[in-house]
């Protein structure tokens, strides 16, 4: 059995979960509305303050699947009653980044600012040389957090460029003379 999919999920107070033909799970919360259309294999019930998933063989299709579905609902009821953050580094001398309405600007080394538009849903703060990417979707967030950090990648020597808040650069030494 799979050890994550028979885990009940927990429905906190203030959040509704439903579940309408061909398994579209709507949840409600005090941050937003999350809609996802999950595999029609799956039986998702809500029994009182919890959502049980269950699968209905033990291919290894609906193994995968059943983990799957559940993490999914779980990432869904967090998003709409904490929410999701990611914290983004940016490193280098003169690299720079401002918020300018719904736009991030940044600075990166290059012979123009690279400009970027805040997605439906989520939210840039910024603080000094962090940006925080707030949301409820947490795929969105990571994908948005993604591209940020894809505009300019840490480097190894020196670790300039744009790192996560808890990532780890493996450093390099540079070259040295030859004698």
């Amino acid at each position: 059995m799979s050890r994550i999919g028979r885990l009940p999920i927990a429905i906190p107070a203030g959040v509704t979960v439903d579940v309408a033909e061909n398994n579209k799970v709507t949840v409600k919360g005090p941050k937003g509305t999350l809609e996802r259309v999950l595999p029609v294999e799956m039986e998702i019930k809500v029994e009182g303050a919890e959502v049980v998933v269950t699968r209905p063989n033990d291919l290894k299709k609906m193994k995968s699947l059943h983990g799957l579905t559940r993490t999914l609902i779980n990432n869904m009821v967090v998003g709409v009653s904490n929410g999701y953050e990611k914290v983004l580094e940016v490193n280098g001398v003169g690299y720079k980044v401002q918020k300018q309405g719904k736009k991030l600007v940044l600075s990166l080394g290059y012979s123009h600012p690279v400009e970027m538009e805040d997605p439906e849903g989520l939210e840039s703060v910024v603080e000094g040389n962090k940006i925080t990417i707030k949301g409820i979707d947490k795929e969105k967030v990571g994908q948005y957090a993604a591209e940020i950090r894809d505009k300019r990648r840490p480097e190894p020597y020196k670790g300039k460029g744009i790192k996560y808040a808890d990532e780890v650069i493996r450093r390099k030494v540079g070259k040295t003379g030859k004698k």
